[in-house]
């Protein structure tokens, strides 16, 4: 009777289904986001076929600006493990994140907006100017205030 072989996908074909590389499977493992898979006799990774939906939710975590720490304390709670916190608590913590940051964006974005429009060219110039936008003029009164 011929060995049995574990069912489901060897890594390259769950890499080629899910959109990654080999080393990242690898890695997700090391890091406890994918269980490690059974063997084959021949020492082959045989990944359940749900691996393949473990390993895009992971990477459409990740481009939702999740850590790889964040995603796994996620996944846990999938896994009805104990964690701080579920997804609608983490993905409200996450877009606060991401409105700041926006907040700040638009800052620097209309920050550099007031810089090309008056013309700076050289910072150690624009820094004397009273009409330079740039903050580190405000630094620069600071810095030099009563003597």
């Amino acid at each position: 009777m011929p060995p049995v072989t574990p069912p489901g996908l060897r890594s390259g074909a769950l890499a080629a289904a899910a959109g990654v590389n080999l080393q990242t499977l690898r890695y997700y493992e090391r890091r406890g986001l994918l269980a490690r898979p059974d063997r084959t006799l021949g020492g082959h990774r045989m990944y359940p076929a749900e691996a393949v939906t473990v390993v895009r939710v992971i990477k459409a975590a990740q481009r939702l600006g999740f850590t790889l720490d964040e995603i796994s304390e996620l996944i846990d709670v999938g896994g009805h493990r104990h964690s701080s916190a579920g997804l609608h608590e983490r993905a409200a913590a996450k877009l606060a994140e991401v409105e700041a940051r926006i907040t700040d964006l638009t800052v620097i974005r209309d920050t550099l907006r007031q810089a090309l429009d008056a013309g700076c060219d050289d910072l150690a110039s624009c820094a004397e100017s009273p009409e330079c936008p740039l903050p580190f003029t405000v630094l620069a009164d600071t810095k030099a205030g009563p003597g």
